[in-house]
């Protein structure tokens, strides 16, 4: 007997039909397209392309002109926006709780029975019995929820995310809008949902954080939509491209490089069989000329001329070849020396980030600044910019103007100001007149600069960013990260610019393809220091003997979290191994002691409620501290994990 096995792909979203204008203008019409379990898809496309308009209808956010989406009942969504907004107050923790709100809710009700259960006395009421049917139906639901280890589980995927764990009683309005941006996509993680819609995820991950992401996206059972830029990043977690670009969509199964190359032979094979059929229609059209003008060749012109008009005719997908115009005009030739640091250090509180840094960098050079996070990258390009205060000496050369693009450069721009309006504001008398032109060679053309920025992509903001730029003159630039949310188009006419500017240029990137051919100088930070590679990327990771950035910074990553990490492949392996047992042997512990805890806390009002019948119960007294002791034993062995732990980190 032969067995048929049927498999059946479960269709999360089904898009239909989705259409959505703005100002007239549709940004995409007629899509079509399903999200079935298991697809981690990523979303790509220009900016204003209308990726973030697709993932807030997705969400509910936004509601299409025309089009359906149904989804499957009970499917739970969660999404990662770019604008996030919490209630002033809360801990990095409190913050992370909310993500359980079904549980938040259970405690709050189980707080309430076990009140009423002390202060009540009617004991033999039904109402009374009735509480006490709650209670186990109430602890029932939360155990099955989670709720004995939803604390652990929201330290572990903090940690992750690059939290430590001093940072978790701190008030969230005291972290920076990347570490806020952390704290809603652990609390989005939490939720166990279904579908994850992610804008942008990894622009405010450093690497080890991109890395831990990585890892997790890879085994979620789930869906996920991501809109992303990081070429490395997508290609690495997702299994499906979808393209949006001029209102249409281009779908592959493929991870995002793969797609490029089957979209680029795609539009080939569409180019050379249009350009064969035209050859036909126009051999055609000769002949239905030739054969009209003879009445005994009517008929056959009739003929041609009904099949002419049932030819399908081959269309090529169209190219969004628009890109901004950049360059980045010198102002005036500075000295020599343009950076001169000499025994640099800064900390922040106890942290010791810099120690003892020297640095010359000369005119015309172009620098990058490479390593983990947190290392002092960014730290550095503050102090020379002159917007930290540091120790030692820092000096700026003859006639040097610096233009500084922070990370975070968008987020300085007022959102109540329309595009044309924010570099009015920046221009002086020389330039002013030139406004619209600078916009157009960003692509902000006829309406768009009446756009508020608040409405702009990230993007489109970081496209204004870099025009404002060009109205005040400069010869030193300092760029961290600035391919934050540009497209890859932008990103490369970015790196263009960059590379026929004739300044000098300092970057802070942790993005090989970016800084590939760009820099000839490295600086590596690493351990409070700097060291200095005399060549390209290519040439530092040959001297490091690596392959990209990542694993670089993902070794020193290892080398800070391991004592033991020094020994072989194999007895690293059995260290991670290891780390993974005591995380879950302590996750267990305080699962145990939150149960006992829950158990002695109950036994205590049954005794304040009613002594002597409680204590007069068979073995009570022996059970009772049976548990006390039991709870004493699991805090000893709590202590004893935590220890062992603290030897992993």
């Amino acid at each position: 007997m032969q067995l048929i096995y049927v498999i059946f792909v479960t269709q999360m979203l089904n898009i239909h039909n989705l259409s959505i204008s703005f100002q007239g203008e549709y940004l995409f019409e007629e899509i079509t397209y399903r999200l079935g379990a298991g697809d981690r898809i990523g979303l790509v496309g220009k900016n204003g392309a209308g990726k973030s308009t697709m993932l807030k209808i997705l969400a509910g956010d936004l509601q299409p002109d025309t089009g359906q989406i149904a989804r499957e009942k009970d499917i739970s969504l969660g999404f990662l926006r770019q604008d996030i907004d919490f209630v002033e107050g809360r801990t990095v923790l409190e913050e992370a709780y909310e993500a359980f709100d079904k549980i938040k809710a259970l405690e709050k009700r189980l707080e309430e029975i076990n009140q009423q259960l002390v202060e009540r006395t009617d004991y033999e009421s039904e109402s009374y019995n009735q509480l006490m049917i709650d209670l186990n139906d109430v602890q029932h639901q939360y155990e099955i929820l989670g709720g004995y280890n939803y604390q652990g589980e929201t330290e572990r995927i903090l940690l992750g995310l690059g939290f430590k764990r001093e940072d978790f009683n701190k008030q969230t309005d005291t972290f920076s809008g990347g570490w806020r941006m952390r704290i809603e996509l652990a609390k989005l993680l939490l939720q166990s949902n279904d579908v994850l819609l992610l804008d942008e995820p990894t622009n405010h991950l450093d690497i080890e954080s991109i890395i831990w992401l990585e890892g997790f996206l890879k085994t979620f059972p789930g869906s996920v939509v991501i809109v992303s830029h990081d070429k490395m990043f997508l290609d690495n977690v997702t299994n499906r491209t979808i393209e949006i670009s001029l209102g249409k969509i281009y779908d592959y199964n493929k991870p995002y490089s793969t797609y490029l190359v089957l979209r680029k032979e795609r539009r080939e094979q569409q180019l050379a069989a249009q350009k064969n059929q035209q050859k036909e229609i126009e051999q055609t059209e000769k002949l239905i000329s030739k054969f009209r003008a003879k009445a005994s060749k009517a008929s056959m012109a009739q003929s041609l001329i009904k099949k002419l008009d049932k030819v399908d005719r081959i269309e090529v997908d169209d190219d969004d070849n628009a890109v901004m115009t950049l360059k980045f005009p010198l102002s005036v030739n500075p000295g020599k020396v343009v950076v001169e640091a000499e025994n640099i250090s800064k900390s922040y509180g106890d942290k010791k980030v810099l120690r003892g840094v020297d640095l010359m960098i000369e005119r015309n050079t172009k620098t990058a600044f490479v390593g983990q996070n947190g290392q002092g990258k960014s730290t550095l390009a503050k102090i020379i910019v002159g917007e930290l205060s540091h120790e030692g000496n820092m000096k700026l050369g003859h006639n040097v103007q610096i233009s500084y693009f922070a990370q975070n450069q968008a987020e300085y721009l007022d959102g109540n100001k329309t595009v044309h309006q924010t570099m009015i504001d920046a221009a002086n008398e020389t330039n002013r007149a030139r406004v619209r032109d600078i916009l157009g060679s960003f692509l902000f053309r006829g309406e768009e600069v009446d756009k508020y920025v608040k409405v702009l992509s990230g993007g489109e903001r970081n496209r204004l960013a870099l025009a404002k730029m060009l109205l005040q003159p400069f010869n030193v630039l300092v760029m961290d990260e600035p391919t934050n949310h540009l497209d890859i188009q932008s990103k490369n006419v970015l790196k263009e610019a960059l590379a026929n500017f004739e300044g000098t240029l300092i970057l802070v990137s942790h993005d090989r393809d970016f800084l590939q051919g760009l820099t000839k100088t490295v600086y590596e930070f690493k351990d409070h220091q700097i060291k200095e590679f005399l060549g390209d990327i290519d040439y530092y990771l040959k001297e490091r003997s690596i392959e990209d950035l990542r694993e670089a910074e993902k070794k020193t990553v290892q080398k800070e979290t391991s004592k033991v990490s020094q020994g072989s492949n194999k007895q690293s392996y059995k260290d991670q191994k290891k780390l993974k047992s005591l995380n879950n042997k302590l996750s267990n512990v305080e699962s145990n002691i939150n149960k006992l805890e829950r158990t002695i806390k109950e036994i205590d009002a049954e005794l304040a409620a009613n002594y002597d019948a409680t204590m007069a119960k068979p073995n009570f007294f022996e059970n009772y501290q049976a548990k006390k002791d039991e709870l004493s034993k699991l805090m000893v062995e709590w202590e004893k994990i935590h220890l062992e732990l603290e030897n992993y980190s």
